[in-house]
């Protein structure tokens, strides 16, 4: 028996502690009920999560689920974050990003919270000209930049360091990233182009101006391509050992050269999945450093991720940033970019900014998230994902450095590749709903109008695709737009709900969400012939089916109805065409019903 202190607080301590099998022997009892005959690990295997790259989320995680020791904050491997009081003395840096030239908005966001600018200049951005009008007012010893110039890096370093002259600002007071990113570049763009210059403002940063960076590794360009977590640490580790390279041979030191980067990841609403890949990515990180002989801590931009963004029913978009920016937080980020909820429509409005910039804020003031150092530290969970998630980066990034490095595997096509076979997998999931998006694939507000927005510049593009979760589901709503501006109507399906509430309920609701992803809207009230419809689905319980599908589907046909569904698992009933249910193909449905719907 355990002996636990006297502290007037301990609850049961009589009772022996449960052990890992028992419960594994309950699990398998509750499993037998449901007519999963299992038992020992795979009664746990049958409640396993399956996650891309191989991993898996188990039901329990106890402290038998050793993981590598992660150090202590501030220290390698730096796994519990960068700094030894990881956020809690100011919280993370506030960093709003802008790509068109507004006067006084990047002074008001400063004004209101928001603590360093993120600048897109040149292709897919502000031109590089007018640098000066965009930072009118803002106090740059202050207010940290961090340039995404692409191309144009030289030119809008310069003016920026141009910038720090002209207005007095010390060269030991200049604060922030002139973003070099050459292999970031080529992915976006397909563009190769020199490094010599990135090397040069490097070196000036060295030298000269102690609190900027010049280079920025980007991991964006592969996350927004369809990349895995794991394939964004790989594709990150390789391109940021590509730069160390061509630092040193540009005459850097290590030490030198390790200071001159920042690391950029996308930070999604899987938090735990979010928190693992940033802990993972500082492990690697001083792995690399280490073998350089000069132990670093990665400098960390999180950004939430532009894939997860809707176009529909963008209001929810604020819950996916705040969770992915609470990932972000917790798992040790130095900077995060919250993009507002309407990014996939253009350029935000103020509304938008201001809640961008005040989910941030709210965490941090209100929900005192950064008053802890690393509060995931010492979840089994999180440390064996951490773990797991590490393994898996490690591995990627040595099947590119087998393939010649990052430069490489993007010329030869071998990352577009392996990164297209990810999406086309979790493609899969989307459209079978296996990976939800709510307002969109689930509970879709077909009556919404639509959120428009001023048009935001063509981001860079020509390298890798740049792909969105609600893509599929998207174009099926556009060919509902259309149809209904060209006709004054939706696209129309009649369910029919056979027997009482109980017994249809939950399969008209589930029809109903169905064909409303697709932008069909569902008529429940009045006849079939009143309708408007061309086909049906019959929405009742499997006994009912027994006894009316077939005849009602013959009474449809007999009315008009030109398809007749059925929402359950297929079955064999006369008249009875095709099947909606759990896990089927919705966007495969959605599209072959417009096709016969004639809506193109």
């Amino acid at each position: 028996m355990t002996v636990l202190p006297d502290d007037g607080l301990s609850l049961a301590a009589e009772f022996p502690d449960a052990t890992h099998e028992q419960w594994q022997h309950l699990v398998e009892g509750v499993l037998r009920k449901s007519g999963k005959d299992v038992s020992g690990a795979a009664a746990e295997d049958a409640l396993s999560t399956a996650l891309e790259d191989g991993l898996r989320t188990r039901p329990l995680f106890t402290a038998r689920d050793a993981a590598p020791d992660p150090g202590l904050p501030g220290f390698a491997p730096f796994v519990r974050g960068s700094r030894a009081e990881g956020n809690t003395v100011g919280g993370w840096d506030l960093r709003q990003r802008h790509t068109a030239v507004a006067d006084g908005v990047a002074l008001a966001d400063l004004e209101n919270g928001v603590t360093s600018l993120w600048l897109v200049l040149g292709e897919g951005g502000i031109p590089v000209s007018s640098l000066g009008r965009v930072l009118d007012g803002v106090y740059l010893d202050l207010a940290p930049v961090a340039l995404d110039a692409g191309a144009d890096v030289e030119p809008a370093a310069r003016e920026l360091l141009r910038l720090y002259g002209e207005r007095g600002v010390a060269k030991e007071a200049a604060r922030g990233n002139l973003g070099g990113d050459p292999l970031g570049h080529e992915a976006r763009t397909g563009k190769s182009s020199a490094f010599a210059p990135v090397a040069a403002l490097a070196r000036l940063c060295a030298e000269e101006y102690p609190g900027l960076r010049a280079l920025t590794v980007d991991a964006l360009p592969y996350h927004e391509a369809g990349g895995s977590a794991a394939q964004e640490l790989g594709s990150s580790l390789a391109t940021g050992v590509a730069y160390l390279r061509e630092l040193t041979e540009a005459g850097l030191t290590a030490e030198q050269a390790c200071a001159q980067l920042e690391f950029r990841y996308a930070a999604t609403a899987d938090q735990f999945l979010t928190i693992a890949k940033l802990r993972a990515a500082r492990r690697l990180w001083a792995r690399v450093t280490e073998v350089c002989g000069a132990p670093t801590a990665q400098v960390q931009h999180a950004v939430t991720s532009p894939v997860m963004m809707t176009r529909r029913d963008p209001w929810v978009n604020m819950l996916r940033t705040t969770v992915a920016t609470l990932a972000a937080g917790v798992g040790g980020a130095d900077a995060v970019t919250v993009l507002p909820f309407d990014h996939a429509l253009g350029l935000p409005d103020a509304f938008a900014r201001r809640i961008a910039r005040n989910t941030s804020t709210i965490l941090i003031e209100e929900s005192h998230l950064a008053r802890v150092i690393d509060p995931a530290g010492g979840s089994w969970y999180v440390e064996s994902l951490t773990d797991e998630l590490a393994r898996a980066g490690w591995e990627f990034f040595q099947r590119i450095e087998r393939a010649g490095g990052q430069a490489a595997v993007l010329r030869s096509g071998q990352l577009r590749q392996d990164l297209a076979e990810t999406w086309e997998a979790r493609t899969g999931k989307l459209a079978k709903r296996r990976e939800p998006v709510t307002g969109v694939s689930e509970f879709p507000y077909l009556s919404e109008p639509p959120v428009e927005r001023e048009p935001a510049p063509a981001p860079r593009s020509g390298g890798l695709p740049r792909v969105r979760r609600d893509e599929a589901y998207e174009a099926l709503r556009a060919r509902s737009d259309a149809h209904l501006a060209a006709t004054g109507s939706r696209p129309r399906i009649f369910l029919a709900a056979l027997g009482p509430a109980a017994a249809h309920t939950a399969r008209l609701t589930f029809a109903s969400n169905l064909f409303q992803a697709g932008g069909i809207e569902p008529v429940t009230e009045g006849s079939f012939e009143e309708s408007g419809a061309t086909e049906v689905c019959l929405c009742s319980s499997d006994a009912l089916y027994e006894e009316q599908a077939a005849a009602v589907a013959a009474g449809f046909r007999s009315a008009g109805a030109t398809h007749v569904f059925l929402a359950g698992r297929p079955g064999q009933y006369t008249d009875v065409d095709s099947y909606v249910f759990a896990g089927c193909d919705a966007v495969a449905v959605l599209s072959a019903t417009l096709d016969r719907m004639g809506v193109s």
